[in-house]
């Protein structure tokens, strides 16, 4: 059940949202065992925004629209140039960690299905990722949102710093 990819348009019709994990968790009662499912999607329009949800339910449908829902809250901006990301970039969450590098165009996205999940919905083209420690969908997602939160333009430094960079 890893990467089914459903790409429905929901909320104002401009976000999709990719299916990246649905897990199933049972809880041992006295008739038998109970089981319930946990949703992982990211969200994204395509155009720079991108987030990641986490929903639980007792069926896999509301567990989804409730990682949609999750999604939808935690969206960040993603600067990007030319189909590619601005510069290297590492994020970390929990042990895993992803790293970024910025790619020539036709490249396409070099990764596996979590972090290509989140490049995708964040309309990124070209891109290298390596990821180092937990292979976990979940802490993947999040490194590579954490990471992609780094990003900086060359203007949004030369802002910051009060200075040209030549």
């Amino acid at each position: 059940m890893s990467s089914n990819s459903s790409n429905k348009e929901s909320r104002g019709g401009e976000f999709a949202e990719k299916v990246v994990k649905v897990r199933r968790c049972a809880t041992v009662v006295k008739g038998g065992r109970r089981f319930s499912f946990a949703g992982l999607v990211v969200v994204g329009n395509g155009r720079g925004k991108v987030g990641c949800g986490y929903g639980k339910a007792n069926e896999v449908p509301p567990a989804v629209e409730k990682a949609i829902k999750d999604g939808m809250k935690n969206l960040i901006e993603v600067p990007i140039g030319s189909g590619t990301i601005p510069h290297r970039v590492e994020g970390i969450s929990g042990t895993s960690k992803v790293i970024l590098l910025p790619a020539s165009p036709g490249t396409g996205i070099i990764a596996g299905a979590a972090v290509r999940a989140v490049c995708e919905s964040a309309g990124i083209r070209d891109v290298l990722t390596k990821a180092h420690g937990s292979t976990n969908p979940v802490n993947l997602v999040k490194a590579a949102l954490n990471g992609l939160k780094q990003l900086r333009t060359r203007a949004d430094v030369e802002r910051l710093r009060g200075v040209t960079l030549s």
